[in-house]
């Protein structure tokens, strides 16, 4: 806002008009001045105030309020505290002069000054004020800067720490991914061909599901870390929240109230379904665990940005909104700035892993979007997730017809670096009955497949030590083994099959640790794909070979 008083803003208080016109000839020569006359003492305050004057000029002998009085109601408003105020008298005594000192004048005239001496005391004492308005402003917006550098270097370093954190958590599920593919498929393999006794097979089983505890915490750690690669795809996330009302209303129980807001017209979010799905689910969970089972659950969606303001956390753009909101008790602010940390719970030992949030955090990130985290005490919480609004029409998913365990006699090529998961892996496959080649790398691999030998699949890890990438062994396929099927497998693929985290529609991924079933559904379905293409082309008809 430009202000546009003049330099000088000049207040008379003085019970004789006459005084207004002697001052107002004694300023002739003040430039860029403005002054106003009251008559009223007791209006000084609020009249300095209104005017934003830098120079208070005060008769001293008024009725009701004398010029000792207005100067001391000036002095002890905050707001005209340091407003020059000089002292308009016909008394050169030096005793008044010391008391109007005393109550805070900072000048003092004996009526009526000479031009030249009142120009010179008014500018005087106004420029001073306005220097001391200027400086205080300075140092106003020095403070605000200072605060707004602290809130940016403590973002950066909370930034820094969860990076630091990212990396050392994806490398360990990383690894935790691989000790459990070694360990599940020993014992799936155990359990396929022991002649185990009822007994063991319940032993196994245990086992078994503690391996499965174990790949959800490793998932959660690389979806904070931002490592965990999405199968995105456009979807309707009114489609989604539908389809997931059953399934909330089970989690929360029969205590809890539930209210959906899904705006008409709510746009399409380029996002990995099942993850999404994961995250609202744990937000609900939470939600449940900070209202203690009762409450009210709100769940809303909603087209944002558009012109609409937007939180300071996210960026300028069209977004659909999702919001997960609580009735519970809320957060402190020291819990709220940690809220995102793995492992960060205030629940009780073995009540909650602390990775519902951070796993929540590290999907929306590595989706493009933002996660707000707004809570406070006796209020409740609200999570609000900004997702990218995509134009396109949403994409129906494929059907994986899954057929639990199902062998068949054809040729697979395992590429894994791990010994142990590759003999593994070899088993399961060898007892459903396929023909299984082994290869330690994609450099061996390369071999396996120049020796001439028949393939319809290579099952081949990601990240693998040698001269040549799991990338390259897909090229060399597509172009050595053109009918042949590509499954990946990896603990996670950062940077080489995903781009900016995101699988391609035509990469075929499997993630560590997989089950039998699932393993055995995959190569099934990408088999019967295989045959189809192959009867396509023989009938005449284009295919898409290679990675499809």
């Amino acid at each position: 806002m430009i202000d546009d008083r003049p330099d000088c803003s000049i207040l008379l208080i003085d019970d004789e008009p006459f005084a207004q016109d002697i001052i107002t000839h004694g300023l002739k020569g003040c430039v860029g001045h403005t002054l106003c006359y009251e008559s009223s003492p007791a209006r000084a305050v609020e009249l300095a105030r209104e005017l934003r004057a830098t120079v208070v000029l005060v008769d001293l002998r008024m009725p009701d309020l004398d010029g000792f009085e207005v100067t001391a109601r000036l002095r002890a408003h905050p707001d005209t505290e340091d407003v020059p105020i000089i002292v308009l008298s016909s008394e050169d005594d030096p005793e008044v002069k010391a008391r109007a000192f005393a109550v805070g004048a900072n000048d003092y005239l004996v009526k009526w000054p000479d031009p030249r001496e009142l120009v010179a005391r008014v500018r005087y004492h106004s420029g001073a004020c306005i220097a001391r308005r200027q400086r205080d402003a300075a140092f106003a917006s020095l403070r605000v800067s200072q605060e707004q550098l602290a809130a940016s270097q403590l973002a950066l370093h909370q930034a820094q720490k969860m990076e630091a954190i990212g990396q050392l958590t994806g490398g360990v599920a990383h690894d935790f991914n691989n000790v459990l593919q070694i360990i599940g498929g020993n014992l799936q393999l155990l359990k396929l061909v022991g002649n185990l006794n009822d007994s063991a097979k319940g032993r196994v089983d245990m086992a078994l599901s503690g391996v499965e505890r174990g790949a959800k915490l490793a998932a959660h750690l690389l979806a904070f870390a931002r490592r965990q690669p999405l199968q995105s795809v456009v979807v309707d996330p009114a489609h989604l929240l539908r389809d997931m009302d059953d399934m909330m209303r089970r989690v929360l129980g029969p205590s809890a109230r539930i209210v959906t807001e899904i705006e008409p017209g709510l746009g399409s979010t380029l996002v990995d379904p099942n993850q999404l799905n994961n995250v609202l689910l744990n937000l609900a969970i939470n939600a449940r665990d900070a209202m203690a089972g009762s409450g009210t659950l709100t769940i809303r969606a909603c087209n944002a940005g558009l012109g609409a303001a937007l939180p300071p956390e996210v960026a300028p753009g069209d977004y659909v909104m999702l919001e997960v909101a609580d009735t519970g008790k809320g957060m402190p602010q020291d819990v709220l700035q940690r809220a995102f940390e793995p492992f960060f719970t205030t629940k009780s030992t073995g009540q909650g892993t602390g990775l519902g949030l951070s796993m929540a955090y590290g999907f929306v990130k590595q989706s493009g979007g933002e996660i707000v985290l707004r809570s406070e005490i006796g209020r409740g919480t609200s999570v609000r997730i900004y997702l990218p609004r995509s134009d396109a029409a949403p994409s129906e998913a494929e059907p994986v017809h899954s057929a639990p365990l199902a062998g068949g006699l054809e040729t697979i090529l395992v590429v894994e670096d791990e010994a142990h998961v590759r003999d593994s892996t070899c088993g399961i496959l060898s007892a459903l009955g396929y023909e299984v080649l082994e290869a330690a790398d994609a450099l061996e691999a390369v071999e396996v497949i120049e020796s001439g030998r028949h393939i319809d699949l290579v099952f081949s890890d990601v990240i693998m030590p040698g001269p040549v990438s799991s990338l390259q062994l897909g090229e060399i396929v597509r172009e050595r083994l053109p009918h042949a099927q590509l499954l990946y497998t990896s603990g996670y693929a950062e940077g080489v099959l995903a781009h900016e985290g995101k699988l391609d529609a035509s990469v075929h991924l499997l993630q560590k640790p997989y089950h039998p079933d699932a393993l055995s559904a995959r190569i099934r379905h990408l088999l019967r794909r295989g045959q189809r293409h192959r009867h396509a082309a023989g009938s005449g008809q284009q295919s898409h070979l290679g990675l499809t």
